[in-house]
Formats: structure tokens, sequence, C-alpha cells
């Protein structure tokens, strides 16, 4: 089904989804300084969900050990014009493979499971191949299995796409892509396995062990698993922007059951405020345990995974962070050296909330915005373009910068901008945003490769040549320049 829904109804929604915080004479400093900080959290928040079409979403705060904001914006769903609420509940993806995580290192923490033994230590009938590969390497994505959902059309492997057992049987059939431990690859099937194994050592289903060994425990008396298939009350709707971001679609989400370690809890940001906290706080695990769940983990050279233990690792010299990331639309961190969390919902499936939670981080982390500040300077020099135009994006951004002391915008921040004007038909204001970047990154095959594709979508042949060339020379294997240029200049 194909929603309608105008850009004016739902900047209303977001503007009526959070009133600015009261203030009054009476109010300490402190206090005031406080509600400064939500009021430009709030304005951050509203301005990306407008820039994202975001239709709803949640957010909350954990510092110290504390829930010290909550607050929901839009709508649970367009078709009923249902406002998020605190009971809302969203999808969270691949950000159960966190809760996945923790149910290994409970059972590790009980002697159950040793991290660095072979699956096939604990798992029967397993390919001869799968049998060495450890607990770690499955956690961390570096199995080398073959996967078995098809990462180009979504579907189980197979000749019988919706039938699980089929699937399976035809996954163990398949060659494995590398060596246990020699590289990283995102992978279903090595969650498929952890359920199993979780379900053995751990003596019941998955989920009934997550239910009563996290959910119960944490107080996450409404979260649970299910998809399109089931009944989930106070489920928000799941939605996904049509090609060009006119109006949207629904995104029927499918969690077979024998995958849900991997997928498939639905939650709001209250209830996993209250599981990161109890997990932080020795109810779920010693700390000792929740140490060893966030240490980064190393590949067969010795370089570092991008998965700690079921963690996505958000490496950096300071203010490291642990993820729990899941289908572009919902999401959160937690800075173990700062005793920060940052949680942040959506139903908006490509949304990416991630990327805002730095931003978000660095309202209570001083030094962190210094750090990663360059997602909020791109927000303000795309409102300031709003109100006076594009031309000179570079000198306003440089007064961004000298007033709120703001690092660069990442490349990757300018490109998604860029990207979103040319999904609105707005081709010569994505040629200001790529130029900067263009200007900001000489070096980016990506940015002179974005560049291009302006220029041919503003009808400008001779600089999308340019500029394909030139990203082709930064990156010989760019296939897509490669395409271009044999369109645009055959000879």
């Amino acid at each position: 089904m194909r929603v309608h829904f105008s850009s004016a109804a739902l900047a209303l929604a977001l503007a009526t989804a959070f009133p600015p915080a009261a203030t009054g004479a009476s109010a300490l400093p402190a206090a005031q300084q406080q509600s400064q900080v939500q009021r430009d959290i709030a304005a951050f928040v509203r301005s990306e969900m407008r820039e994202r079409q975001i239709p709803g979403l949640q957010l909350a705060v954990i510092q110290g050990g504390k829930v010290v904001l909550t607050r929901n914006f839009g709508l649970a769903s367009l078709q009923y014009q249902v406002p998020v609420t605190d009971a809302s509940l969203f999808s969270i993806n691949s950000a159960t493979k966190a809760f996945a995580g923790v149910a290994v290192m409970q059972l590790v923490q009980e002697g159950k499971i040793d991290l660095a033994a072979p699956i096939g230590q604990y798992l029967t009938g397993l390919p001869v191949a799968w049998q060495a590969v450890t607990v770690t390497q499955l956690l961390n994505h570096s199995s080398g299995l073959p996967d078995v959902l098809d990462q180009r059309s979504g579907k189980l492997v197979g000749p019988q796409p919706d039938d699980a057992a089929a699937a399976w049987t035809a996954v163990q059939a398949l060659p494995v892509e590398a060596p246990p431990g020699q590289r990283y690859r995102y992978n279903q099937t090595n969650y498929v396995l952890l359920a199993q194994l979780i379900e053995q050592q751990g003596g019941q289903p998955f989920t009934t062990f997550i239910q009563h060994r996290q959910f119960d425990v944490a107080g996450m008396r409404h979260s649970g698993f299910g998809d399109a298939k089931d009944v989930v009350v106070g489920k928000a709707s799941s939605y996904v922007l049509e090609r060009g971001g006119n109006g949207y679609r629904n995104v029927i989400e499918d969690f077979p059951v024998f995958m849900r370690a991997g997928a498939g809890i639905n939650s709001n940001a209250g209830e996993l405020a209250n599981w990161l906290i109890a997990l932080q706080s020795g109810r779920l695990l010693a700390p000792a345990s929740v140490e060893r769940l966030w240490q980064p983990t190393s590949l067969n050279d010795g370089k570092p995974a991008p998965w700690a233990l079921g963690w996505p690792s958000i490496g950096r010299a300071a203010h490291r962070a642990v993820a729990g990331i899941g289908g572009g639309r919902s999401a959160f961190y937690v800075y173990p050296d700062d005793g920060l969390a940052i949680i942040i919902l959506s139903n908006l499936a490509g949304g990416q909330p991630e990327q805002l939670i730095d931003t978000v981080a660095g309202f209570y982390v001083p030094a962190l915005r210094q750090q990663r500040g360059g997602a909020y300077a791109a927000h303000l020099l795309r409102n300031k373009a709003a109100s006076t135009g594009f031309d000179g994006l570079e000198q306003k951004l440089a007064a961004i910068r000298r007033q709120h002391g703001l690092p660069e915008p990442a490349e990757d921040d300018l490109n998604a901008w860029g990207y979103r004007l040319l999904g609105r038909q707005q081709p010569k204001q994505a040629l200001a945003v790529f130029q900067l970047g263009v200007r900001l990154y000489p070096q980016g095959a990506n940015g002179h490769d974005s560049l291009a594709e302006a220029y041919e979508a503003d009808g400008a042949t001779a600089p999308a040549i340019a500029h394909y060339r030139r990203s082709l020379e930064l990156d010989p294997g760019n296939a897509h320049a490669v395409a271009r240029l044999r369109v645009l200049a055959p000879d």
C-alpha cells in the first residue's frame, strides 16, 4: 500500500510532538542550561526527521545509570494518524543481536559456553567445514560461512524462499566463503547457529531464554518478538520511502522464528533504557563479563574486527562506543568510558538514526562534540542554506565552525545530504553540496563520483565526465564511474 503524507502535515506532527520546554524566572541556572540542552536536542531531532522524512521516533538518554531524557516525536501510524507515545513499540531488527550476545555471555559466565571453543563441540550434524568455527567468530561475523539470507533478494536461500527447513538444508550445502577468522562479513547464518547454541546450553527456546533471563529481569513488560504475521499491541507501523521520496510504502517485516537471534525484537526506548541500565548495573551480567562482551575482537592477522561480541564496535581514539543497529531504523550506542547511552528508535527503514546519536551524545560530552561534531555542523549548515540559499556554502560552514567550535562535516554526511537533494529533484542544490564535499575532501573518489552524478542530473555532461574520470583515477575499481563513462564518453 502506498501512503501519501504531505510534508506540511508531517512538519505539523513533529512540531506538536515536542512543545518547547517551559522556563521560569525562578529556575536555577543549571536547570535553565539543561532545559536549553533539551530544546536544542529537540530542534536537532525535528530537523533531521524532516530532512530524512522519518514519520515517528523515540529518544532516550541514559547518563550516570539514570534516564535523564525521554521524548516522543511524530506519528507511529501514518494511515491512522496515531502519535508516538511512551508505549509505542518499534522494530529493532538486527539490534536483536546485542541481546543474543548478552545471552551467550550469560552462559559463558555459568561455565556452559567457552568463547574460544569450536561450534562443533556443542552442535552435532554440522558440515565438516563449519565445525571449527569458534563461538567468538560467530558473534563477530568472521566465520566465513555462507549466508542463509540472500543479501540481493532479501529472501532465504534455496528453491523455496519461505521454507525455513529447506533454506537451512540449502545453506549447509554451499561452500564456505573464507577460512574462519580471515575476514569480516555480516552474516545471518552465524546467529542461527548461536540461537541453536543458546537453546542447547540454556535448556529452553531462544525467545523464552531472552524473555526470562533479560526482559523479565530488566522490567521490559511490553517487549517481545514478532513480525508482520504477528499481532503486536502498540506496534508502530514500519515504512520505507518511495523512490524519489514521494510518499511511503509499508514494510512487511518477515523475521522467521529460526532466525530470531538475529532480528525480531519489538521494544520502546524506555524499556531498552531499562535493559541497558540492568546490563551495566550487574543485574544481567557481572561487570567483568560486560567488559568482555564489549571488548574489541580481532581477525587472524591481528587487525580489529568491526564487531565485539554481538555488538558493533564504534572504534576511535577516544569516547569509544558499542552499538546495536537494526534495519536502518533503530539504534542505540553505549559510551562505556563516558557513563552515557543514547537510544533512537524510528519507523522508517533507511532513516539511519545511528547517524544522529553522536550528535545527541555531544550535548552531554563536550569533548565528544569536538571530536565527532561534524554531523551537527552539517545540520546547522543545512538550516543556514535553507534560509539564505546554497551560495557560498564553504564560507557559511567556516562561520558555523568558528561560532560553535565544531569540526568539519564528514564526507559521508555531505554525501548523504547531497543525495537527498538529488532525490528531491534539486540538482543545483545537490551540486553545491557535492562541490563543498570535493573541496573539503579532494582525494575522495566517492565524492567526485557523486559530484559527477549531480552534474549529469543537471544536464552538464562535460564536468560530469571530468569528475567520473577523476573518481576513476582515485579508485580504479569504481564500476559505477566505468559504466557512466561508457555512456557519456564512449570513445
